[in-house]
């Protein structure tokens, strides 16, 4: 069962949710793919509730998305959940692996997008994606440069590497938490 919410009754949990990791997931043709993201907000743009995921450019979840436009985010909310989930699902690729099928998530229909929700991390937001912005790297601070994007570092490195990240900016078409059965 879904209890639906106001995405903005809820921004606090979910921003503090952030800074420790939530999942995104996205899917696209017959693939799906699950990652831990620690970079978001939440907001309003163009006159709609939006929550904006940022991607690194090598990520496979960005291929998905470029494809779909379409993501869930996870969160963690009021239940006891496995932390590993959050470290496999951020430190591992979906292209060499199927990690949405490894991790064994007790998923949950999506309302109105096409990639799922997971009992385990019940507050959920569905979003499509309005508009995406490639970084400049030139346009950030020197030292949040060679912190984050260090150019000696590939792809593979999952939490500082040469790859900018995008923006995604997502309209917030559904939130709710989703309830056990009683």
């Amino acid at each position: 069962m879904k209890k639906e919410i106001n995405v903005f009754d809820y921004a606090g949990d979910i921003l503090k949710a952030l800074r420790m990791g939530v999942l995104l997931t996205t899917k696209a043709e017959d693939r799906t793919n699950v990652m831990t993201i620690g970079w978001g907000s939440i907001g309003v743009e163009w006159g709609t509730p939006v929550f904006t995921a940022l991607v690194r450019e090598g990520r496979f979840s960005r291929e998905l998305l470029d494809k779909n436009g379409e993501f869930t985010v996870s969160v963690p909310y009021e239940r006891p959940f496995d932390r590993q989930v959050l470290g496999i699902a951020g430190s591992r690729s979906g292209r060499q692996q199927n990690k949405y099928r490894e991790l064994n998530l007790a998923e949950e229909a999506p309302l109105q997008v096409s990639t799922p929700a997971y009992r385990d991390f019940p507050l959920t937001l569905e979003c499509r994606v309005l508009y995406r912005q490639p970084q400049e790297l030139a346009l950030m601070p020197e030292d949040i440069q060679q912190r984050w994007y260090p150019q000696d570092k590939g792809s593979e490195v999952c939490s500082s590497n040469k790859d900018a990240h995008i923006a995604y900016i997502a309209e917030i078409v559904a939130a709710y938490i989703v309830e056990d059965d009683e």
